[in-house]
């Protein structure tokens, strides 16, 4: 039997393993013993600097080198023959043997890698710095017990997330330090070297009470992410049993609270029915009365569609203004009166154009003394869009023309860009033919007059396009 002594590392295993294989020594007739740096080495060969061991004729897979790097951290001392026996087989005509789950030594192997991951992670997880004055500066010092050999192999982790600080991770086994430029380590020290709380942590306790969640908690899946021997270096874990134990009822009361938003909601939003006819008319009277979204509540009325019932072109817009919330008529502001000179340009009679918006009711803020044009959600959207479609239906125009995103979105979802699709002849469910273009507003917003003018130009050819396939066959 041969005893081989080294500084219990991946490399020095390695180096030994490397002689021990070159010398033809079976995986049974090793003793491996661990040594610290202060032991004097008894064992059959002189330990050697890794970097000086001469290459190795044997061949290994990558795997296993990966395997081994992170076996060779775990705390049972059999890691040490188990890593040799794979590597005897793996150079003695096993070369497939990582690809066989079952054989005893790989299984065991990869139970071993499994809690090493495992350990690296509850680290990074767990891991809970405190605040202290070292030599007049601030430094961050955490406590931690790791169940393997990770604390160097887990560092540089901590260097590259908190490469700001000034820190120390103190383990029993192994210490990290970060001084803002390189790591350095230093043997264990007990648990009372670490420090006390800081002021930090009833921060860190009132935010985490703030986010706990009691409707997202799985107290089993909770319990073995964060088992409770971590609980004591974790500020959080005082605040666990109290949130658990009135998670049940904090649920009721979200759900109550949700219940009794839902019924304010209802009995305040009644939504009109559209009704079934043929009739703008009626479907004009009962547009009066929606109330599907809030925004009844802040307009003076609804502002329907105007035109001929059979007219060829209907043009849809995104929602009144100030001046047609007033006067109950769709386009009769600065922009209506820019889209009567542009209809005019194109050849087309407003007269003979069916004119409306995807929403019904200015959407408005106060500012001063004037109302303020508010953009409107998706929900307001959906409110009206019953309104629109029953326009559609009633009036059947050869080409829908949209004005602008909301309209055009409104019909062919929100990824719908109208600079990319502006002019074009597009088809939809709602409409057999559809061009889309910019909203008139959008031109008196121009920075200069130049690019009013382009822009303009741009408006009036669409207008052109819409009409050309209006009058197609």
């Amino acid at each position: 039997m041969e005893q081989i002594s080294f500084l219990p590392t991946f490399e020095r295993w390695q180096a030994a393993a490397r002689r021990a294989l070159q010398n033809a020594i079976e995986p049974g007739q090793i003793v491996w013993e661990e040594i610290g740096e202060d032991q004097p080495a008894l064992y059959l060969f002189e330990e050697a600097d890794p970097a000086s061991t001469p290459p190795s004729k044997f061949r290994v897979p990558k795997r296993f080198l990966a395997l081994a790097k992170l076996v060779s951290l775990h705390r049972e001392a059999g890691r040490w023959p188990l890593l040799y026996r794979l590597l005897w087989r793996l150079t003695h005509g096993e070369t497939h043997l990582l690809e066989i789950a079952v054989d005893s030594d790989v299984a065991q192997a990869g139970d071993f890698e499994k809690s090493v991951r495992q350990d690296i992670h509850k680290m990074r997880a767990f891991v809970r710095f405190r605040e202290v004055e070292h030599g007049g500066e601030k430094w961050f010092v955490a406590w931690f017990e790791p169940q393997h050999h990770i604390v160097e192999q887990n560092a540089p982790f901590f260097a590259d997330r908190f490469a700001s600080m000034r820190w120390s991770i103190l383990t029993p086994d192994r210490c990290a330090h970060w001084n803002g430029k390189t790591l350095s380590f230093t043997a264990g020290v007990p648990r009372s070297d670490a420090p006390g709380a800081d002021q930090m942590e009833e921060l860190w306790r009132t935010y985490y009470a703030n986010i706990f969640n009691p409707a997202r908690v799985k107290v089993h899946a909770m319990q073995a992410e964060m088992p409770k021997k971590y609980w004591r270096n974790l500020p959080e874990a005082t605040l666990i049993p109290s949130l658990l134990h009135e998670a049940p009822r904090r649920v009721e009361m979200m759900m109550e609270k949700s219940a009794a938003k839902k019924a304010a909601m209802d009995g305040e939003w009644y939504p009109a029915p559209v009704p079934e006819t043929s009739s703008l008319t009626t479907v004009r009277g009962a547009s009066r009365g929606c109330t599907a979204c809030p925004l009844y509540k802040n307009a003076t009325q609804t502002v329907f569609g105007e035109g001929p019932k059979r007219a060829t072109l209907m043009l849809l817009g995104e929602q009144p203004g100030d001046q047609e919330d007033l006067s109950g008529k769709p386009f009769i502001g600065p922009a209506g009166k820019l889209l009567d000179r542009a209809l005019e340009e194109a050849g087309i009679d407003r007269a003979d154009v069916y004119v409306t918006n995807t929403v019904k009711h200015f959407k408005w803020e106060p500012r001063g003394k004037r109302r303020i044009h508010q953009k409107p959600s998706s929900r307001d959207i959906a409110a009206c869009r019953p309104w629109f479609e029953a326009e559609l239906r009633i009036v059947r125009p050869s080409v829908l023309v949209c004005l602008g995103s909301t309209a055009a979105q409104a019909l062919f979802g929100p990824s719908f860009r109208v600079t990319r699709e502006r002019g074009r002849v597009l088809e939809s469910a709602l409409a057999p033919r559809v061009v889309t273009t910019v909203h008139p507003s959008s031109l008196l917003r121009q920075p200069d007059e130049e690019s009013r003018a382009r822009e303009y130009a741009l408006f009036v050819q669409d207008l052109g396009v819409a009409l050309r396939a209006a009058n197609e066959k």
